[in-house]
């Protein structure tokens, strides 16, 4: 009959001759392999940055806090007001409290206004402080997925606390306005001091961000030693003069944030100037950036094996 098949006709299709098994797979060939292959792998040594790698990826970083901004204030009533909430009522905490301890008699500005003067910079460097030390572990899903500069993530996070500082800033100016208070010259010296000010934000930050990475103690401790270091800058909530004594005075001297407080203080206010301490914030916070950016250097190579 025309439609019988041989015994086995129907087997040929699955077998191949050892001249089809050296040919190359579809969708392969010479086209194909002579595409260029990028391989990513830990540079041999290190260096502090790289502008040109973070520029490259510059709309990533636009994106990272267009995001954050965005996870922030969704599904809430009041929105970006509660940049305004956070210092206003732990102002009026500390005035309520220590209005009739810690206010000076003849002090240039009134107790509620010296306050949050020196609550908007803070508010914004325990912002910054908070927000870079927990931004790798917070964003573990990309680290482990993709490659981009790791050191994006505390840049984006230091973008976001910058919006809520700006607010801020834009409160303490009706506070001032209300109460009277014209700042001089000063004013045009708050772009040092705010400087100053990211610099010892950054580089502390970057040490945390590195370092919880590895011990997740970090995220529990943190908050702890924001509301410590808070008590220990007595130039937010002390107007007059308070003698700490030789351990206490070296101490407060030392702090970074008392300087930048101060400073900022007599920029935004008129109140006198403190430039020794400006100085000590500035030599602190460079040091701390150097080590922090080094520090986070040298450790994002593990991020993705142990995060």
């Amino acid at each position: 009959m025309a439609d019988t098949a041989e015994p086995g006709a129907g087997m040929s299709v699955g077998l191949s001759t050892g001249a089809e098994e050296d040919s190359p797979p579809a969708g392969r060939g010479p086209e194909r392999d002579s595409l260029p292959v990028t391989v990513i792998e830990p540079r041999s040594g290190w260096a502090l940055l790289n502008p040109a790698e973070l520029w490259r990826y510059r709309e990533l970083l636009w994106f990272l806090i267009w995001r954050d901004v965005k996870v922030r204030y969704k599904q809430t009533a009041v929105g970006a007001a509660w940049a305004v909430v956070q210092p206003v009522a732990v102002m009026a905490v500390m005035v309520l409290a220590l209005g009739r301890v810690a206010a000076g008699a003849d002090a240039a500005v009134p107790y509620w206004l010296f306050v949050l003067c020196g609550l908007v910079p803070w508010t914004f460097f325990a912002s910054v402080v908070n927000s870079t030390g927990q931004s790798v572990v917070a964003n573990q899903h990309l680290v482990t997925k993709i490659y981009f500069p790791r050191l994006l993530l505390p840049l984006s996070a230091v973008g976001l606390s910058g919006l809520d500082f700006l607010i801020g800033c834009g409160l303490l100016a009706v506070a001032a306005a209300v109460a009277g208070v014209v700042p001089g010259w000063g004013l045009l010296t708050l772009p040092l001091v705010v400087g100053v000010l990211l610099l010892v934000a950054v580089g502390l930050g970057l040490l945390l961000a590195a370092a919880t990475v590895r011990y997740r103690d970090f995220r529990v401790m943190l908050p702890l030693l924001l509301q410590l270091w808070l008590f220990l800058t007595p130039a937010i909530y002390l107007q007059a003069g308070v003698d700490f004594g030789p351990v206490g005075g070296t101490v407060v001297a030392a702090n970074p944030v008392q300087g930048v407080v101060t400073n900022f203080r007599a920029a935004a206010l008129g109140t006198a100037f403190d430039w020794p301490a400006l100085g000590v914030s500035a030599v602190v916070g460079v040091v701390l950036c150097a080590a922090g950016v080094w520090y986070f250097r040298r450790a994002e190579r593990a991020f993705a094996d142990v995060i």
